[in-house]
């Protein structure tokens, strides 16, 4: 038991690191091509050929690139992924319960873990269930986006034949959308998926018949969300926000690809496209910022997931608002690139 119980403690402690390094190492060489230096331009070039997509991809830098429809296979993936993670954790969250007595609620676990309680017994086990229902809280929201930006590729956006993205940034997508979920769930990801399979692997072996039935009460599968605490909240409504911004400026963007032609390119206009550039860039980093918020700023792989996101959607942004200046001689000269009054 001791032995089990220290080889889960290692496989989250390396599982975790392993999310960090990742996010770490795809974020230097992005900082490393924005300092503004005549050295690195070489570097920011490398860089930025990778990164361009259809507007702003050169006709010269076809090779290795595939269509931007492609964008679909993000959020199929991340759509049908970060459904796994969330039922495997929201079975591991409701599971966990029994092992605290009654008189532990769960309003008193998010009060120890909040500083009013002083339990001395018990702290890892409601540790564990306070970790596993927050996981569940935020792959909820993340399950929300993921899904709106499928609705959106299929039903909003009309990509443009010829617009391409290069292969190694569809890679870095897909990549991002496995991580980002994990990111949400990782301190019970290895605990979670460990629960989900003995569960099928005593179902196939005892079989239906032999498996004692759960009852499954609604309201103790919502009840603990309800009562996680007011940073999770803020965090949701900051979330929503976001979303909500997003979906406007995504709107705007496929109303404009509806009534040109493929190859023309209009200013938009409306919502967040008043103050920058890039607002559905702006938005996503206000997305995953509430990430950050919901968790009271305590983990450091959320952290690291933002600091990835704010650092790639600027390059990317400074980027396309720069294409904007070069195209249109009447751009208006009041918008930053992505962030309002700073860049």
């Amino acid at each position: 038991m001791s032995h089990g119980l220290h080889h889960h403690q290692f496989m989250e402690v390396f599982f975790v690191h392993f999310l960090r390094m990742a996010w770490i190492l795809g974020t230097l060489p992005i900082i490393i091509a924005s300092i503004p230096t005549p050295k690195l331009k070489w570097f920011r070039g490398i860089l930025l050929g990778f990164a361009r997509r259809g507007k702003i991809m050169h006709s010269s830098s076809q090779r290795f690139t595939i269509p931007q429809r492609f964008f679909l296979h993000f959020y199929v993936v991340a759509s049908l992924w970060t459904t796994l993670l969330l039922v495997a954790n929201w079975v591991y969250a409701y599971g966990m319960a029994p092992i605290v007595s009654e008189s532990f609620s769960y309003s008193t676990i998010t009060s120890f873990l909040t500083g009013g309680s002083s339990l001395r017994t018990g702290s890892f086990e409601l540790r564990q269930i306070y970790v596993a229902w927050q996981s569940v809280f935020m792959l909820l929201l993340m399950e929300a986006q993921v899904l709106r930006r499928l609705y959106e590729t299929i039903y909003v956006f009309n990509y443009s034949p010829s617009a391409r993205m290069h292969v190694l940034g569809y890679l870095t997508g897909l990549f991002f959308y496995v991580a980002a979920p994990l990111s949400l769930c990782g301190d019970c990801a290895v605990e979670a998926f460990d629960f989900l399979a003995n569960l099928v692997t005593e179902f196939i072996v005892k079989g239906k018949n032999q498996v004692p039935v759960t009852e499954l009460e609604l309201w103790q599968v919502i009840n603990p969300l309800i009562k996680l605490g007011w940073k999770h909240w803020i965090g949701a409504a900051v979330f929503l926000w976001g979303w909500i911004h997003q979906y406007q400026c995504h709107k705007i963007l496929g109303s404009l690809r509806d009534s040109r032609q493929p190859e023309d390119y209009v200013i938009p206009h409306g919502d967040w496209f008043e103050i920058v550039s890039s607002p559905h860039y702006l938005s996503e980093i206000v997305i995953y910022a509430s990430f950050v918020v919901a968790t009271g700023g305590s983990n450091l792989t959320i952290w690291l997931l933002l600091v990835f996101v704010v650092a790639n959607l600027s390059f990317a942004a400074v980027e396309t608002h720069s294409w904007y200046h070069l195209k249109f001689e009447d751009y208006p000269i009041s918008r930053f690139a992505i962030i309002p009054f700073i860049l």
